[in-house]
């Protein structure tokens, strides 16, 4: 199936949509605990307005930037070929101003409001996500979900160097919970999707090695995310709140690998997916309640 190419001018639904809304929003979940769990006080406005915006508009940036370099993929997938790049809604060159424009303005608006190293930090997930990932990882290896999960675990360590503009520990934990959650939410979908992706030849795990051989490494990931979470309070940034959370939505997330790996139950892949991402909203909810209703001196 070929892109097609229309005349007309793309709606700003269109471009809304090359952001990945809910991709977005997401990360700015992340983005905003990174931000409060930073601190003992309340984020000022002006780093929580400015912070938020600048990472929206950067990461809406490499979201765009994907759109442009999948298309001809996208255009074969029954997820995708909708997209405004793959049915020709929104040109290449529509697109790349766009992509520049924004990524160019989210920069700009966290040198000037908030500091360069979550500047510096935005644009190298950027190139991670929009250049090497989307470009070259994701067709080069079936490590590709592992490899480039690091770009899209940062928005937490975006949050944490936007209120204190260093790199510590606490930040770089976060970003280690979201890299191990990762693999097994994306391969779960992908073993759901295996027939699309071998299509159009994308070496996901489960196209490479098998169903089979990815509903373990679902499993194991998820075993090794829930020790993961439980970091944060084995080294005092939590209490009991957020350990009694981590340990019930952990509970939940090993249920559906369990049921996922057993392979009775073929709707279980992609409840799993949709799981996952209830469980990691849940988990940073937990980690912001218990911030602020038990403080501690962690920061």
């Amino acid at each position: 199936m070929k892109t097609m190419q229309n005349n007309f001018q793309p709606s700003w639904q269109d471009f809304y949509e090359m952001c990945k809304p809910r991709v977005v929003m997401l990360m700015l979940l992340c983005t905003l605990v990174g931000m409060f769990l930073a601190t003992d006080t309340m984020v000022p406005f002006a780093t929580l307005f400015f912070g938020l915006l600048g990472v929206a508009l950067i990461s809406s940036s490499a979201a765009a930037l994907n759109h442009l370099v999948d298309a001809s993929v996208d255009a074969k997938m029954a997820r995708t070929h909708n997209r405004p790049v793959a049915q020709g809604r929104v040109s290449n060159f529509q697109g790349s101003v766009f992509v520049a424009a924004t990524c160019t303005l989210g920069m700009a608006v966290l040198f000037i409001f908030i500091n360069s190293l979550t500047a510096w930090l935005n644009l190298a997930a950027w190139v991670g996500y929009g250049v090497i990932y989307s470009m070259y990882l994701k067709r080069a290896t079936s490590q590709n979900i592992v490899l480039g999960g690091l770009f899209g675990a940062a928005p937490p360590l975006f949050g944490w160097t936007a209120v204190t503009n260093s790199i510590d520990g606490g930040g770089l934990l976060l970003v280690l919970i979201i890299f191990v959650w990762t693999p097994p939410h994306f391969w779960a979908l992908a073993i759901d999707r295996i027939e699309e992706y071998k299509q159009v030849d994308i070496p996901m795990l489960p196209v490479t090695h098998g169903v089979a051989y990815t509903r373990l490494q679902i499993l194991l990931y998820t075993i090794i995310l829930v020790l993961t979470t439980l970091l944060p309070y084995v080294i005092g940034m939590s209490n009991l709140l957020y350990l009694s959370s981590a340990l019930v939505l952990g509970a939940g997330f090993l249920y559906w690998s369990s049921v996922t790996y057993l392979g009775k139950n073929p709707r279980a892949p992609l409840k799993t997916f949709r799981y996952s991402i209830i469980y990691l909203t849940g988990l940073f909810g937990a980690l912001l309640i218990d911030h602020y209703l038990m403080p501690l001196s962690y920061v």
